[in-house]
């Protein structure tokens, strides 16, 4: 198995590289203030962000699980390529069992989609109940600015494409066989992360909880103009910093390169290649 592959407890877990999201750096915040994100802008040093965009396939248990799907062919061409990983690794659409939904967010879950029909026609999709509650409430689509209702787009289409195949989760019991969700709000309303036990070196797939690993880690409080609630990402994303270091968790995540562990430094943290 290459260096994307690792395996954890009943699973092996693969990296699917899905591409490369570029935004201006202006989408940066920071909860200090203004001062403490032009402090943020210049430590970053380049006009653009240029992040990677990870999916996972799990292959244990239960068969064949995906931790979110990636863009599919919504975004164009520079993205969508965690199906051709799937074909690489000889796991088929057909094959997957299931799809575990860390929020409804375009690069997380327009995969699920091939134009008017399902992408994988014989899955299930289980997405946190917090999560696809706040999705589909009209009175908090209402109240939501037009330009941040994707989601909302989205869960429609996944109920619309996927009827009586959409499931949701609680964050107690196991989902499958050693794997729970782990509340990870704020970047979204109901976002979560994914455990897996691995005997005390467990993974942990945090979604969004951290867009922007060596920045993000060094100062929690910078955060993306794309959080729902940025206190909230804030507080989380120091919460789970500080448990995955203080439980030895290997992490991962929508928009970490590779497996990494995370090292305290003071008052901060370090991302750093998991051995």
């Amino acid at each position: 198995m290459d260096h994307q592959t690792r395996r954890f407890g009943r699973y092996d877990v693969s990296i699917l590289h899905d591409g490369f999201y570029e935004a201006p750096i202006d989408v940066l915040t920071h909860a200090s203030g203004p001062a403490a994100r032009d402090g943020a802008i210049a430590t970053w040093g380049r006009p653009t962000l240029r992040i990677v965009v990870n999916c996972f396939v799990l292959r244990g248990p239960g068969g064949i699980t995906l931790v979110d799907a990636g863009t599919g062919t919504s975004w164009g061409e520079a993205y969508g390529h965690a199906r051709t990983a799937l074909d690489t690794l000889g796991v088929t659409r057909e094959s997957i069992d299931r799809i575990l939904i860390t929020h409804l967010h375009g690069d997380h879950a327009l995969g699920l989609f091939a134009g008017e029909t399902p992408y994988f026609p014989n899955a299930r999709v289980l997405v946190p109940a917090t999560e696809l509650s706040f999705f589909t409430d009209a009175d908090k689509r209402l109240s939501t600015p037009e330009n941040r209702r994707g989601g909302f787009a989205i869960t429609e289409t996944l109920l619309r494409l996927y009827p009586e195949r959409v499931d949701t989760i609680a964050p107690s019991g196991d989902i499958l066989p050693g794997v729970t969700l782990i509340p990870l709000p704020g970047h979204t309303h109901g976002q979560g992360g994914y455990l897996i036990e691995n005997g005390g070196r467990d993974l942990l797939l945090w979604g969004d909880a951290v867009h922007l690993e060596t920045l993000q880690a060094a100062d929690p409080d910078v955060g993306l103009v794309f959080d729902f609630d940025g206190a909230v990402a804030v507080a989380t994303r120091r919460d789970i910093l500080g448990r995955a270091s203080d439980q030895g968790w290997i992490v991962s995540g929508g928009h970490v390169e590779g497996f990494k562990t995370v090292r305290r430094v003071g008052n901060a943290f370090e991302l750093v290649p998991a051995a």
